[in-house]
């Protein structure tokens, strides 16, 4: 297993850089630089970049705080990142962080890097509730066929640092043993990291709050009260930090997110951030632009996994509802005897202690919160941005799904093309994005938004 892992990483974080190249972002740029002035000159503020590029300072993303310092509108914590992974490369000569294109090396690196991680611990994860043979192709397929590859690991955005902070919690989490049966007794510790990394992404991303609550939530139903606790005890400082250095620096526990949100109306043409979901929804699955059905139909593998829930809630031996109390919260091997991928669906333990659900609910809760975004489609972006969020949340699920589908010749030839047309959508938008006319001609989709659906 540990070999298949590191095999896997060393396989994604090769593809992803296979194109040579940053592909850098309006919203990526301050984070890339912050990371260089760390390293030269110990500091996040961007008042040097802006002085030897003076347009950086009229866009949006580049923020002068409080204190009159220059500083990225987006969360200071990928930069960090970026600086360490990149400390030792610059310390023994491999990387020149004063050159010209340093901060596009160190933004394509952290980031293809991080992506590639978190796709391996997803695949860690997914193992424990499919064969490994699922769990390693749909890795694969995700980690290649979807945003993964064209978007989150091409550039330091704030996806890829919540992308590793949301698989290593759910590998911490979602401890099962081959045969089905919950590992016990956890480490204490176990959780209070777990923590720590949901906490990391929603300090990276706050976008992904609603993945964080619902994992949260999955970590009290699962393992008890006082386990819940160590887990929500550092997402919430986290959050706190977060609110503290926003307030120190602009003035408000948001942070610049009032101001960029007040951008929409001249950039995006809306006057308000959020409206209805069902245009949103509609544009975020099957839109021509930015559906991720229509990019990554091999997504579609959650389905099977998902139709099995209610059948097995129903099936649900009644005996469960006698046990004692002390018993629910650590279900016997026998309850959970049937996760393994050939009977995860005839005796389940109760729904509420099977992870699957609440991989489900935190995916749907996620969807439904960018659903409602006026910006759904995320400005000049590659295919569905915003919903790479959920996929590694959702692997799992679909290596399941993907163990139910195979056993038959027409689900063996739906997987080959879907999976074919995934990874041939993300791949060109790896070797040949950006191309702007795909964003703007014959007009821009952020003021016409009728060109999201041609």
């Amino acid at each position: 297993m540990k070999n298949k892992a590191i095999l896997l990483a060393l396989v994604l974080f090769a593809a992803y850089n296979a194109n040579g190249r940053e592909i850098p972002s309006f919203d990526s740029q301050p984070t890339k630089f912050a990371a260089r002035e760390l390293l030269l000159r110990g500091t996040l503020s961007l008042n040097h970049v802006v002085g030897l590029q003076p347009a950086y300072g009229e866009r949006a993303a580049f923020v002068t705080a409080r204190d009159g310092r220059i500083r990225s509108a987006y969360s200071p914590l990928p930069s960090v990142i970026a600086a360490a992974i990149a400390w030792p490369l610059w310390k023994t000569g491999c990387l020149d962080v004063r050159a010209p294109l340093a901060p596009n090396v160190i933004a394509a690196l952290t980031a293809s890097l991080l992506t590639a991680l978190a796709v391996t611990f997803a695949y860690l994860t997914a193992r424990r509730f499919a064969s490994d043979r699922a769990a390693l192709t749909c890795a694969l397929l995700f980690g290649l066929g979807t945003g993964l590859w064209s978007t989150v690991s091409q550039t330091l955005w704030q996806h890829e640092t919540a992308a590793i902070g949301l698989a290593v919690a759910m590998w911490l989490l979602f401890r099962w043993n081959e045969g089905g049966a919950k590992e016990q007794p956890l480490s204490l510790g176990r959780f209070v990291l777990a923590g720590l990394m949901l906490g990391i992404a929603g300090a990276a991303r706050p976008q992904v709050a609603p993945l964080i609550a619902v994992l949260t939530a999955a970590a009290f139903a699962t393992s008890g009260r006082s386990r819940g606790l160590l887990v929500a005890l550092p997402v919430i400082a986290c959050a706190a930090a977060v609110a503290w250095l926003n307030i120190r620096w602009f003035g408000g526990a948001l942070g610049p997110m009032p101001f960029l949100e007040s951008q929409h109306a001249s950039v995006h043409y809306t006057n308000r951030s959020f409206g209805s979901p069902f245009a949103g929804l509609a544009g975020l699955l099957v839109s021509p632009s930015r559906g991720l059905l229509i990019f990554s139909p091999i997504v579609l593998l959650v389905i099977p996994a998902l139709m099995g829930l209610p059948s097995s809630v129903v099936r649900l031996p009644s005996s469960v509802f006698r046990l004692p109390s002390s018993t629910i919260h650590h279900p016997p091997s026998s309850l959970g005897a049937s996760l393994g991928p050939q009977a995860l669906f005839r005796h389940p333990p109760s729904v509420i202690h099977h992870p699957f659900p609440w991989l489900a609910i935190a995916a749907v809760a996620q969807l439904i919160l960018y659903s409602t975004y006026s910006v759904w489609w995320g400005g000049h972006t590659y295919g569905p941005r915003y919903l790479s969020d959920i996929l590694l949340v959702v692997l799992p699920l679909a290596a399941a799904g993907y163990d139910r589908v195979v056993r038959s010749r027409v689900g063996v030839t739906l997987v080959a093309v879907f999976a074919a047309w995934s990874v041939l959508l993300a791949a060109t938008g790896a070797f040949c994005y950006p191309a702007e006319a795909w964003n703007t001609d014959p007009v821009d989709v952020d003021r016409a938004h009728e060109r999201l659906w041609d």
